[in-house]
């Protein structure tokens, strides 16, 4: 039967109406096996010889083949580490195209492709029996919902785990806590709607293999960012295996139905195979000198700039293919909205001897050029840990960046009364001095992320609590700008814990209202605690279990009130950057005037921009438009009441971030700001009969 795969167009297994046809990419191999197994991945059924084409991909079609077969690859060739060729056919491997994983990778030292103890000899162990192993799928149905569109200057993003966020929700049923599908419950969905925010990004959940150490311990990577298999979702959240794509498109097709948007956290800088001591279990045995970045000086070694033991090398267009090819899946198949491409630095560093970061790298020119991808969100975490791995700001024109700095200063600022106004108001402003030339939407707003404390633990704790990792307290961030006003953990003291509750308000009113797009890690807004634990990386249980029974409700309701302003308000919308005044000729259309004022209603001096600490202010932000549409953002991080002159007019106070009252009342001339708070008003038409009336004498 002549070969239908001959060319073939998709690598990995792709069935076809005789049988499947199967690729892979290995051109530094010199013989490839295709190994057969039932669909539990137990019993093996046959083998097959792969034939090579000229630019090194190997192939074969196999008539008659049932869907749900397992598979797995030998692959020969030269073992010499020193040289990085670590080929080793008695070590079955996972196909980097798989769409389903059967198995789960255990740390046994059987799959390590070298002798334990000694790298330079190849281990000869068969380890088919606990090799992970993919299957044979077909392709989904046409999915059923459209895609959200979200106006880039109203998106809110919310960060979250799936298994933390549902493993203890009350609504849900034991069978669907921790699971996709609970995920796609209405009592779930519910809450995201409530709050207004309007995308949620899924932590990784590509098929990972925890690290042995971790495993050694009775531990696991539970944040996932360990990928072993890029485009198949991970099967430790199905109910059922054998669905897991099913109920994976259930999920997203859910969150689509509510109108939210679907981002994937993914990791493509790294792999599970860690440095050469680690095991090989796919790229490594497949052909680890073309997948992998190596020092030029080393081949044997790799590059490390993950802090992980590894990189993939996406100079080498084959490996670029992988990465392309798995982003498409995630979109054609499940509907995914757009990605956070963690360590994105990594991503974009050239071949050459110092490995710079290229805004034009491989892959960034080829993400903006795919007719399937290139309208999809891109979101980079901008740093990594090689050479000038800070690059906040200088990724292509239409990604988004988290934005540390924005962190760091409102940190400062509210948790220790440090930084000066005008590094503070450029956080405000979106960081439009770091992000110049790219819409204003184009910094992610954020004060917590799952890597480090929660809110409510920034609040409470000095110091990281991270024992119950097992490295003796060193990992996790040590500089934290936290603050635990007078007491580590959790305290009795009903001044203290309002003072906290305070802190938290003013922290994510900031985040919620800046100019750009802001970002909330998911249980803050329901006081969850890590117990000081952060870097919680590894804690798959009640550490990092939201619990819901213990939620603050008061705090959840006031952080939808903040949410609803910033979507009724166009001033506070990341449509355009602000402008000054004096800059209303050269300003886009519709931009926003931002006038920056002292507590007396004066513009702020070139001495008030330069102090060394924050001092109280105010934006009065003017749209365009009709002047109902201006709002006044007033801001008090000191310690002592201050009272803030009002531009002419009735204003309505809108939020008081001091008790979070977002209840409207109006005020005349004057608005007195408790310490370490932030109020916004808006002008009062005429015809509003406001609940209170208060008129603060000068």
């Amino acid at each position: 039967m002549p070969d239908p795969c001959a060319t073939p167009n998709r690598l990995g297994a792709t069935p076809l109406a005789a049988g499947v046809a199967f690729a892979l990419a290995a051109p530094n191999a010199t013989a490839v096996e295709l190994c057969l197994h039932d669909e539990a991945g137990q019993r093996e059924l046959g083998r097959h010889w792969l034939r090579r084409d000229p630019v090194g991909i190997w192939h074969v079609f196999v008539p008659g083949l049932a869907l749900g077969t397992s598979y797995g690859w030998r692959v020969h060739g030269p073992w010499v580490p020193e040289q990085g060729l670590r080929f080793n056919p008695h070590k079955l491997l996972l196909d980097p195209y798989a769409r389903e994983v059967v198995g789960r990778y255990d740390g046994s030292d059987v799959h390590l492709g070298h002798v334990p103890g000694l790298p330079a000899l190849r281990d000869s162990r068969n380890n088919a029996a606990g090799a992970l192993k993919a299957r044979v799928v077909a392709d989904l149905p046409p999915l059923r919902q459209p895609r959200p569109r979200v106006d880039p200057a109203r998106r809110v993003l919310y960060e979250l785990h799936l298994k933390s966020f549902t493993m203890r929700h009350p609504g849900l049923p034991e069978a669907l806590r921790g699971r996709y599908e609970g995920m796609a419950q209405p009592v779930v969905i519910e809450h995201l709607r409530r709050l207004g925010v309007t995308s949620v990004s899924l932590m990784p959940l590509a098929q990972r293999a925890d690290e042995a150490r971790l495993l050694a311990a009775g531990l696991g990577n539970h944040w996932g960012y360990n990928t072993i298999a890029w485009a198949a979702p991970d099967t430790r959240y199905a109910r059922d295996p054998l669905r897991v794509r099913e109920e994976f498109r259930v999920m997203v097709e859910a969150l689509h139905e509510a109108g939210l948007e679907v981002l994937l956290d993914v990791v493509f800088n790294h792999s599970a195979e860690s440095d050469a001591q680690g095991p090989t279990l796919s790229l490594r045995g497949i052909d680890n000198r073309l997948y992998y970045a190596s020092p030029r000086h080393d081949p044997g070694q790799y590059q490390n700039w993950a802090g992980c033991g590894n990189m993939l090398d996406l100079n080498q267009p084959l490996v670029l293919r992988l990465v392309m090819d798995s982003l498409r899946r995630w979109v054609e198949d499940f509907g995914i909205d757009g990605f956070r491409f963690d360590l994105a630095p990594a991503l974009g560093r050239d071949a050459g001897a110092e490995h710079r970061f290229q805004p034009c790298a491989p892959l960034f020119m080829a993400l903006a050029q795919d007719p399937l991808l290139r309208d999809r969100l891109l979101i980079a975490e901008p740093w990594d840990l090689g050479p000038d791995g800070y690059q906040l700001g200088q990724f292509p024109a239409g990604w988004l960046e988290w934005n540390d700095l924005f962190r760091d200063t409102q940190r400062s600022v509210w948790l220790h009364g440090h930084g000066s106004p005008g590094r503070w108001a450029q956080a405000l402003a979106g960081s439009s001095a770091v992000f110049a030339g790219r819409p204003a939407h184009s910094s992610v707003n954020f004060v917590t992320a799952h890597d480090g404390f929660t809110l409510q633990d920034l609040v409470s704790y000095q110091h990281r609590h991270n024992q119950a990792n097992g490295e003796d307290n060193r990992d996790g961030q040590a500089h934290n700008l936290s603050h635990n006003h007078g007491a580590e953990g959790p305290s009795a003291d009903v001044a203290l814990s309002e003072r906290r509750r305070q802190s938290q308000r003013a922290l994510l009113t900031c985040t919620l209202l800046s100019l750009g797009t802001p970002m909330l890690l998911a249980g803050d807004e329901l006081g969850h605690s890590q117990q000081g634990n952060n870097n919680a990386y590894c804690q798959d249980n009640e550490l990092s279990w939201i619990d819901w029974d213990r939620a603050d409700a008061a705090l959840s309701a006031y952080v939808g009130g903040v949410i609803a302003l910033r979507h009724e308000l166009p001033a506070l919308q990341a449509g355009d950057w602000w402008r000054v005044p004096a800059q209303a000729m050269d300003a886009a259309p519709g931009a926003v005037a931002a006038h920056w004022l002292t507590p007396e209603g004066q513009p702020l001096s070139a001495r008030d921009w330069q102090r060394e600490q924050p001092m109280p202010m105010a934006i009065w932000l003017e749209p365009p438009g009709p002047v109902d549409q201006a709002c006044l953002w007033l801001f008090n991080p000191g310690r002592e009441p201050v009272s803030f002159a009002l531009p002419p007019g009735r204003w309505m106070r809108r939020l008081d971030s001091h008790d979070g009252s977002l209840e409207p009342v109006a005020f005349e001339r004057q608005i007195r700001l408790c310490p370490r708070s932030i109020a916004l008003a808006t002008v009062a038409p005429p015809e509003q009969i406001p609940i209170q009336t208060r008129r603060t004498p000068s």
